[in-house]
């Protein structure tokens, strides 16, 4: 708690300060900058005023999906909010005051285009997009997933390495539905130690939900136990080594039988055969409707905020897509690029539907109208914690003495790098992080809360991040002689933008206030915008 540092009145009159400057910046923000009669109306510092980003496949299908519904795209977003935006996105971190500066004055027109090519090859992307992989697939150690420490090590890696190597998708999911072995030494067999129930059914229903995007329970009896006919020979072995299981086929169980599978057609399955490889053949299939439309949906809900079919793992014939349109170009894409998810991002984040600003028209109340604008949402639990200990300086420390062996996690790894869903800590449960349980997207939590609120306004660890940030330094140093440059250093490291010449004079009037050092208002400053929804909501 703050009230830790600053006692009785001395901590009231501090927080009042802080409140009253971020009510008093939020006035500020958002003025609006009309342009000439043929250009529309555009928000400072968020929008603006023409479009540098050519058009793509995607966004024909989009503009022509909102067109009969009689609304267009927003404006394009800044620079300054699009460089925010990717980071968080595609990498799950916040630009560099460095890189933020180089962007802004690159007068390149495609550079936006060549930011996302640079983003997509950089360690953290498979950093991020493992951590979410590592939710679907239910990669945690403790109760009720029960992997343990050595396979999560090892499942982590291997989910990382196919990411980071841009393994096409049909493979990745073959090898997880496939493979045999030890959990130790081939970590795509934990996919099926994952599952809470190791039944046919309750294995049918996890690769429903994380390849096909279905709900399996809403399906008549007879039709789920189709599907579980192709996982009935699946056996777990125990060995020696602690905690070792080997997956493999049942070996007393062999003769040739038939299955049917999702789509009514029917699979001859010959003796000794692997009833997954003949289920795995039948989902990658280019002309498998449920394969390439679950993952593009995904995609899209991950980085525009909302599926296309939302929720994105609950697809069914009465959850129609807002575009189908939309939908049949992304999975054309996908199949076309021999399932390079890497492209189908490049898609996106290239696309002007992302890149158009997130203010919306007032007329979002139609969910056939949903890619009118960018999706604003808070922060991932782990990209947030990460972004504050990026401007503190200090990374944070995570252990998990139970179960045995005992991990412990360097302070200089990012959260979002964490391979085991059980090492988790307060800060990550309060602002949303998922336990890990079923694989449902719904797990994960970006609904702001009370509690978020009152640790972010009053939270000691905050308060130390800030006075020490050595990123921060250099402004509070430059306070007293220089509040402009001040000013403009604390929002390009927290906003990764320059201020408005509004804010800065707010903010400069406030660095001059009588009987405040200067030092502390700057600190006062940077605590203000990390309370604010621009710091802590992608937008």
């Amino acid at each position: 708690m703050v009230g830790r540092f600053l006692a009785g009145e001395k901590w009231i009159l501090a927080r009042r300060r802080w409140l009253s400057i971020i009510v008093t910046l939020r006035l500020a923000c958002g003025c609006v900058t009309v342009l000439t009669a043929a250009q529309p109306v555009t928000v400072q510092p968020f929008e603006a005023g023409s479009w540098s980003t050519p058009a793509n496949t995607v966004d024909v299908r989009v503009v022509a999906a909102l067109g009969k519904q009689g609304v267009r795209l927003r404006n394009p977003c800044s620079d300054g909010v699009f460089i925010r935006r990717v980071y968080l996105d595609a990498i799950g971190a916040l630009p560099t005051p460095r890189e933020v500066k180089e962007f802004l004055k690159d007068p390149r027109p495609d550079k936006r285009a060549a930011l996302v090519e640079t983003l997509l090859v950089r360690d953290e992307f498979a950093d991020y997009w493992a951590m979410k992989w590592c939710d679907l697939l239910r990669v945690k150690s403790e109760f009720p997933i029960d992997l343990w420490p050595n396979a999560v090590q090892a499942y982590h890696r291997w989910i990382y390495d196919a990411i980071r190597g841009n393994l096409p998708y049909d493979k990745f999911a073959r090898q997880l539905l496939t493979s045999s072995g030890s959990n130790f030494r081939v970590p795509p067999v934990n996919f099926y130690r994952a599952v809470q129930g190791r039944d046919p059914s309750s294995i049918a229903k996890a690769v429903a939900l994380t390849f096909m995007g279905v709900r399996l329970e809403h399906w008549p009896g007879a039709r789920r136990a189709e599907m579980a006919a192709f996982f009935s020979r699946v056996a777990y072995k125990k060995t020696d080594e602690w905690k070792e299981e080997i997956i493999c086929l049942d070996p007393a169980n062999t003769t040739a039988f038939k299955a049917t599978f999702p789509d009514g057609s029917v699979a001859k399955i010959p003796s000794g055969a692997d009833p997954r490889q003949v289920f795995a053949d039948w989902l990658v299939a280019p002309n498998n409707k449920w394969f390439a439309r679950n993952i593009v949906n995904r995609i899209w809900a991950w980085t525009m905020g909302h599926g296309i079919i939302h929720e994105p793992d609950d697809i069914r014939p009465d959850n129609p897509p807002a575009s189908p349109e939309v939908l049949a170009c992304l999975e054309k894409e996908l199949i076309a690029s021999h399932y390079d998810l890497r492209h189908m991002y490049r898609l996106v984040f290239t696309s002007r539907t992302y890149q158009q600003s997130s203010l919306s028209q007032g007329d979002t109340a139609n969910p056939k109208v949903r890619f009118a604008h960018y999706t604003v949402r808070q922060l991932d639990a782990e990209a947030l914690i990460d972004a504050l200990c990026w401007i503190g300086g200090e990374g944070q420390s995570y252990s998990s003495p139970i179960p045995e062996p005992y991990t412990f996690i360097p302070k200089d790894q990012r959260t979002i790098a964490l391979a085991d869903g059980s090492i988790t800590s307060s800060f990550l449960t309060t602002f949303g992080r998922p336990s890990r349980d079923t694989g449902l997207e719904s797990e994960r939590s970006d609904q702001p809360t009370d509690a978020q609120r009152l640790y972010l306004l009053n939270s000691s660890d905050v308060q130390r991040k800030i006075s020490l940030s050595p990123l921060l330094r250099t402004a509070f140093n430059s306070a007293r002689g220089n509040q402009s440059a001040a000013v403009r250093g604390i929002y390009v490291v927290i906003l990764s933008r320059y201020p408005t010449p509004a804010e800065s004079a707010i903010a400069e009037r406030y660095l001059q206030t009588d009987g405040a050092q200067p030092s502390q208002a700057a600190s006062d400053l940077a605590w203000a915008l990390i309370n604010s929804k621009e710091f802590l909501f992608r937008h």
